[in-house]
């Protein structure tokens, strides 16, 4: 069954069960309201009479709707005014339109036990994990390398008689030779004067005359 309702100045079409937004109704969460101005009622398209029809809601939240920037401006005034509004809204869950309740839902029923799981496949790890221990048990094959300088077949190389214990002399230390000492550098010869130009004189200055 549905109805149309009138509350504060617009039209809502509502069932029980539903959800609107209405301005707001005084009132706290959990309160019953009853809205009395029915406009039209029905049940699929028969249409019934509203005559002492009541809808019966219960207020889930008192909230608020989106903000709103007010601005008002006056050309070569200097006029500026900003402010911000929030309309208050309450939210409303019909319970009843007359004698018509909303239905409540039935809980999901609870999932049948799942089937049994179908024989597992013999597994084959098992045969590889014994293929890889029995391969550990093996001995391990060692590989014949041929060495680079073979033991020679004369028995004086291959066993040289041990070196005397004794220790040997000190050789004598050569004398260090003797430096020969540096001659002594000569000395320059004074450098001779018969050469060089004499030395100018002072020009005597005449005394002028008078």
């Amino acid at each position: 069954m549905f109805a149309v309702v009138r509350t504060g100045g617009k039209q809502y079409r509502v069932a029980p069960g539903d959800k609107i937004v209405v301005e707001k109704i005084d009132g706290n969460a959990g309160d019953r309201i009853e809205l009395g101005e029915v406009l039209l009622a029905g049940e699929g398209s028969d249409l019934k009479s509203t005559d002492g029809l009541k809808v019966a809601a219960e207020i889930v939240a008192q909230a608020k709707g989106d903000k709103v920037t007010v601005f008002k401006k006056r050309r070569r005034h200097n006029y500026r005014r900003k402010k911000g509004h929030r309309q208050q809204h309450t939210i409303l869950r019909i319970v009843s339109i007359g004698d018509h309740k909303a239905e409540k839902k039935a809980a999901p029923a609870k999932a049948a036990a799942p089937e049994a799981a179908p024989a597992s496949k013999p597994s084959i790890k098992p045969a590889k994990a014994s293929k890889r221990a029995a391969a550990d048990q093996s001995p391990a094959k060692v590989e014949e390398i041929p060495t680079e300088n073979p033991a020679p077949d004369d028995a004086k190389v291959a066993n040289p008689p041990a070196e005397d214990a004794t220790p040997k002399a000190a050789k004598p230390a050569k004398p260090a030779p003797a430096k020969a000492a540096k001659p002594a550098k000569a000395q320059p010869k004074p450098q001779s004067t018969k050469n060089a130009a004499p030395a100018k004189s002072a020009a005597k200055k005449s005394p002028k005359a008078k």
